[in-house]
């Protein structure tokens, strides 16, 4: 994972852009569109898109897909909101997959 500052980051597969903080990861138990997905407390050089309700693996959910600044590849989605009390802790929190990042060779 390479270091900029002392920062450990996660950057897009596709271009490199740095679009995560490795101190930023909650869950690395999170499933994808692809795979495997990390829950992250925020995302940097990301836009996000138009929110959606989602009948998600947890139950329904308000989401918005996040897009890399600088490729535009989806890299996940966004949580804007979900409906069971028990989901509430994801809400403004960001799902990556696996597949659309890496943690090193960034630049």
């Amino acid at each position: 994972m390479e270091e900029v500052n002392g920062l450990r980051l996660y950057c897009c597969s596709n271009c490199r852009n740095h679009v995560a903080l490795h101190d930023d990861v909650i869950s690395k138990a999170f499933q994808g569109k692809s795979g495997r997905a990390f829950l992250f407390g925020h995302a940097l050089n990301v836009s996000v898109g138009s929110k959606e309700d989602r009948e998600l693996m947890t139950g329904l959910h308000t989401v918005a897909d996040v897009y890399c600044s600088d490729c535009k590849q989806v890299l996940g989605w966004k949580y804007e909101r979900a409906y069971e009390e028990s989901q509430k802790y994801k809400e403004g929190k960001f799902v990556l997959e696996k597949a659309k990042i890496v943690r090193e060779n960034c630049y």
